[in-house]
């Protein structure tokens, strides 16, 4: 059933103080020791419980663990991402397979599975730390990892929780920085006319990059109404889903009418095929490539501005709003955040006056009531 004794190296160790460790061989045929039980019963009491829950596993079913455990890591992986069928292709799915492919298996797809502890997690993200792995990806890799070790436990292939106690990277949001108007300007006579009507779609819609580059005139739905329903995606190049919705999911935002005339000049300056789309490439799409070459031009021929980059411009576009007292909800649901809490997160500074205002209103309505 398994053994008790104590470690103290005491001369009359059953009547000293110290506490008692049990051994034992768990399900999964596994050596383990527990200790700190403060008297023998309490030991024999620990080895009938285990001894108990043995007995209760049938031996076919602890064969299966103990063959589950000695899977790798990376045959574990493989096996668990199929069957993550709420993942989609083109977003989550991509960065989940990202995850497994470059930083997993790499450094831990040879180990086997019932050898994972946290101390062997800890080291893992250590590395990642060491190879300058950015911290918002380390987060993103460390709840990949979480989920299939958790997987394998939860079926049995550790005897222990094998991310118990780890604590995930901590993520610092970068500060937003918002170029001004004056820039915005200038950018605009800067770029050449893809990118400039990239640009507007970000400043006046709050489109992102992707959603900006999948323009299409068919997408105007009224005279003030832009429809997004999808993006061209950075990897695959081609049209796919919105983040964060589903499949044939859309979000109507504003449609300013100097953003309604821009396409429109656009589209009287250049055919258009039948599907509607106004930027174009040699695969049909205005693709990521072709907007990277142009942004590192722009900014090449734009006067310094610390911190400011292309996501700058979809900023300008809730500082505008938030700055002319547009509710953060209306916000969050045109530029697409999965929460409001996301939206508050990243532009809460820009909300104007929000304490100083608040006090002023209270102490007003205070001395009202008095």
């Amino acid at each position: 059933m398994g053994s008790f004794f104590k470690e103290c190296g005491c001369s009359r160790p059953t009547r000293c103080s110290h506490p008692y460790t049990i051994r034992f061989r768990d399900a999964l045929g596994k050596e383990r020791e527990e200790a700190g039980f403060g008297t023998q019963d309490d030991a024999i009491e620990r080895l009938t419980q285990i001894y108990a829950e043995k007995k209760k596993t049938a031996p076919s079913v602890a064969e299966a663990r103990r063959e589950l455990g000695q899977q790798t890591v990376a045959e574990y992986a493989k096996q668990w991402r199929p069957r993550q069928r709420r993942m989609t292709e083109y977003s989550t799915g991509w960065h989940v397979d990202s995850s497994i492919n470059v930083h997993i298996i790499p450094r831990l797809g040879s180990r086997k599975l019932n050898s994972v502890t946290p101390i062997v997690v800890e080291r893992f993200l250590d590395e990642l730390e060491a190879d300058g792995v950015g911290r918002g990806n380390q987060v993103n890799i460390f709840r990949t990892l979480k989920a299939i070790l958790r997987d394998a436990y939860g079926k049995g292939a550790m005897a222990d929780d094998p991310v118990k106690g780890v604590q995930e990277p901590e993520y610092v949001r970068q500060k937003v920085v918002i170029p001004p108007l004056d820039y915005v300007k200038k950018a605009l006579t800067a770029a050449d006319e893809y990118l400039a009507l990239e640009i507007v779609m970000m400043v006046g819609c709050g489109l992102r990059n992707g959603e900006a580059r999948a323009v299409n005139v068919n997408n105007v739905v009224a005279d003030d109404v832009y429809r997004v329903h999808e993006q061209i995606h950075s990897n695959t190049h081609r049209p796919a889903k919105l983040k964060h919705r589903k499949a044939g999911e859309f979000r109507e935002v504003p449609l300013p009418r100097s953003v309604r005339e821009a396409i429109e000049r656009y589209e009287d300056k250049h055919s258009t095929t039948q599907d509607g789309y106004l930027l174009r490439g040699p695969s049909g799409y205005y693709t990521e490539p072709m907007e990277r070459r142009r942004v590192q031009k722009l900014f090449r021929n734009l006067p310094a501005a610390d911190g400011v980059g292309m996501y700058g411009f979809r900023h300008y576009f809730a500082s505008n709003a938030l700055g002319n007292g547009i509710p953060i909800t209306d916000v969050a649901e045109w530029m697409g955040h999965k929460s409001i809490e996301e939206t508050y997160r990243t532009y809460r500074h820009l909300m104007p006056g929000s304490i100083a205002k608040a006090a002023r209103i209270l102490d007003a309505g205070l001395w009202e009531a008095a």
